[in-house]
């Protein structure tokens, strides 16, 4: 893909050229930052070129102190789809794109981020069959909205391996969506044509490696207008100014960066399976598609009594097939080890169908070295009812935890591989865990040995949940008894309410986002080039929008707290509740007090500290202080070139007479409780 525009008033000269030049090039799709016409879509179908719309409107500006520019966002993104909504040329929209830092820590995170979320839900309500994101960027990285269908990062990083690993950490904010590069270019300007094009070339490369789902080059042309003047300093185009072709478009018109298979490993893909013969058909066929490596299956059956093993002999003939009496999912699991023929062991359920790609994106972890054992993301299948809604977004699915980007502490079974010569030292999974808790120990007992745990992006599993709420709660009692036996083995793992003391992070499925009560990283005075939220506990997946109504949102409220009290009453008899938090909030004494300079924001704040005023802390919502006050400032850009710098005081009563003295500005203010109402701190920006 490809970025195009926004162009002076005079450009683009001849759109039917840039697009039929574009297809040449090897392109599919473009990227706007603006709801095209009808005209300008049955150009880019000619061409076959899909667009991906960009919504223009106030996004730099205080949108929640003015909620009128928010409204009239809605009304233009309606008025745009029902226009072209159906166009068959028009693949989605960004409803937003890079909303600068300072101004969400203005307007505060969740708020912003509903204001996003509500564009996407109108767009999706009005066309469900075009994709909705919000093009982010590592500045507020905080900000992903809910219900986008994949998330999307504008990323200008100029060195490889900071590149490469800056996308896995996405990878893990994006939670079960798909990830894509919206923007990535170098200026050729400052840095020369061959570097921009070699850049373009590794960054391409490098997407593919990381399992992105698309990346887009910045720009077309190098012709830019932003806040209504051209820019004329930077030089990111494809082309230049007068549509001449720079090194750059022959490196994109290059093909796809192919995913290398690697016949250098043999795996072994270990399925254990008990009455499963309503599953294992849709499992083995799965597998059977799997490309990219050599590989056996093994089928390890754990006393079926529904003739699983004779549909698996009958129906699955180049499967090899171990007939067991019941002995319990370890047991079984270590059956199939012994029988493999592989050096790396590949563990996956029976209500599993992992990708094709599945065994390519594992050998690529095995290969490099430094992992004994690897897995990815396992992901329910879209559901198809409103209890397996609720089960999908419900807390206590099997989750990797990931102690940073790339290493993990703990790989479910569905979704687990491992070297033989690892899986034999550590002598293989223990016995006693019959149904469930034989991954957390295995994990466990092979990080204690020395070996350490991979995670690959790209190796998914489709992991079918429990069909109803009343499956998935025995599940989770199975889950605490099985936790009663990690207890007993790993006193040392768990705290006195029960629960596992994880180093690492619980993968909830949900894209990382800011909430009530979130500790966000902003650095001094909110100046971090990467902003990011402070999660203990992940965010889990949101509802399916198809199965969003009253019934399902009660049932999971309802199911949140109740499973983890069935997993704890059947892991020790007892249930915990947790210390609800509690905000800090501002005390009846304190008021607000909000206006507007002219000038730039970091100019005031070198004012500020010049006159004794301190940083606040990395993770404050507040710029500047002095003892009883703090300050917060942020740029506003409101559209032809008006700019001006918003300022918000908190301070106690006892502080006010000082005010004129303290803060370095004369003339009238107003002043707003701390817990005034939003609609009193609409009314007091009118007055203004």
């Amino acid at each position: 893909m490809v970025t195009y525009g926004p162009f002076p008033p005079e450009r683009p000269r001849d759109l039917e050229s840039d697009l039929r030049r574009m297809a040449s090039a090897g392109f599919d799709a473009v990227r706007l930052y603006e709801m095209p016409d009808a005209r300008w879509l049955d150009v880019a179908l000619r061409h076959g070129l899909r667009v991906f719309a960009g919504l223009q409107w106030a996004q730099h500006a205080d949108f929640i102190g003015r909620p009128r520019w928010h409204s009239a966002a809605m009304v233009g993104l309606a008025s745009a789809l029902r226009e072209t909504g159906d166009h068959p040329a028009l693949a989605g929209v960004y409803v937003g794109n890079e909303i600068p830092a300072d101004l969400v820590r203005w307007m505060g995170p969740p708020r912003v981020r509903a204001a996003i979320e509500e564009l996407i839900a109108l767009g999706r309500s009005l066309a469900p069959h075009l994709l909705f994101a919000y093009a982010n960027y590592p500045s507020t990285e905080y900000l992903e909205p809910e219900n986008a269908d994949f998330t999307a990062f504008n990323i200008y990083l100029e060195e490889p391996e900071r590149f490469r690993s800056y996308l896995r950490r996405l990878h893990h904010i994006a939670g079960d969506r798909p990830l894509v590069v919206s923007e990535f270019g170098m200026d050729s300007r400052r840095n020369g044509p061959e570097r921009q094009a070699q850049a373009l070339a590794w960054a391409r490369r490098i997407a593919a490696e990381e399992a992105c789902a698309g990346s887009t080059a910045y720009a077309w042309s190098d012709a830019w207008w932003n806040d209504d003047e051209e820019v004329l300093d930077w030089d990111f185009g494809l082309t230049d100014r007068e549509g001449r072709e720079k090194p750059a478009l022959a490196v994109m018109a290059a093909a796809d960066p192919p995913l290398i298979a690697n016949d250098a490993i043999r795996f072994s893909v270990i399925v254990c399976t008990r009455d499963g013969h309503e599953r294992i058909g849709r499992c083995l066929r799965a597998i059977a598609a799997l490309r990219g490596a050599r590989f056996e299956t093994i089928v390890v059956d754990d006393g079926s009594t529904d003739g699983t093993a004779d549909r698996v002999a009958r129906h699955f003939p180049g499967v090899r097939l171990l007939r067991l009496e019941a002995c319990g999912l370890s047991a079984a699991r270590n059956a199939g080890a012994a029988a493999a023929r592989g050096e790396v062991l590949v563990f996956t359920d029976d209500d599993c169908e992992p990708d094709p790609d599945w065994l390519l994106w594992l050998a690529r972890i095995h290969a490099d070295g430094r992992f004994a054992a690897a897995g990815g993301p396992n992901l329910p299948p879209s559901p198809q009812t409103w209890q397996q809604a609720v089960v999908a977004s419900a807390p206590g699915a099997p989750s990797h935890v990931m102690i940073d980007d790339d290493e993990a502490e703990h790989l479910p079974g569905c979704n687990l591989s491992v070297c033989k010569q690892a899986f034999d030292a550590v002598g293989g999974f223990d016995p006693v865990f019959e149904t469930a808790g034989d991954d957390v120990d295995f994990c466990w007992r092979l990080r204690a040995a020395g070996y350490r745990l991979g995670f690959a992006a790209g190796a998914v599993v489709w992991h079918h949940r429990r069909p109803t709420i009343a499956a998935f709660l025995r599940q989770q009692a199975g889950y605490g008894r099985a936790e009663r036996l990690l207890v007993a083995k790993h006193p040392q793992r768990f705290s006195e309410s029960g629960s596992i003391r994880w180093l690492g992070f619980v993968y909830g499925g949900g894209p990382i986002r800011a909430g009530q009560g979130s500790i966000l990283y902003h650095g001094e005075m909110g100046l971090a080039g990467y902003q990011s939220v402070c999660n203990r506990m992940l965010p889990l997946r949101g509802l399916d929008a198809r199965f969003a109504g009253w019934r399902s949102r009660l049932a999971l409220a309802w199911l949140t707290f109740l499973a983890p009290q069935v997993r704890s009453w059947a892991r020790q008899r007892r249930i915990w509740i947790g210390r609800p938090h509690v905000d800090d909030v501002p005390s009846d004494d304190e008021v607000v007090i909000e206006r507007s300079l002219a000038g730039n924001r970091e100019e005031h704040l070198q004012k500020l500290i010049a006159k004794g005023w301190k940083p606040c802390g990395p993770t404050e919502s507040w710029d500047l202080r002095k003892p009883g006050i703090r300050l917060l400032l942020a740029n506003e850009h409101s559209g032809a070139g008006h700019r001006q710098t918003l300022v918000r005081v908190s301070c106690a009563e006892a502080h006010l007479r000082h005010l004129d003295q303290l803060v370095p500005w004369k003339g009238d203010i107003i002043r707003i409780p701390a817990k005034a109402p939003e609609r009193m701190r609409r009314k007091s920006r009118r007055r203004r």
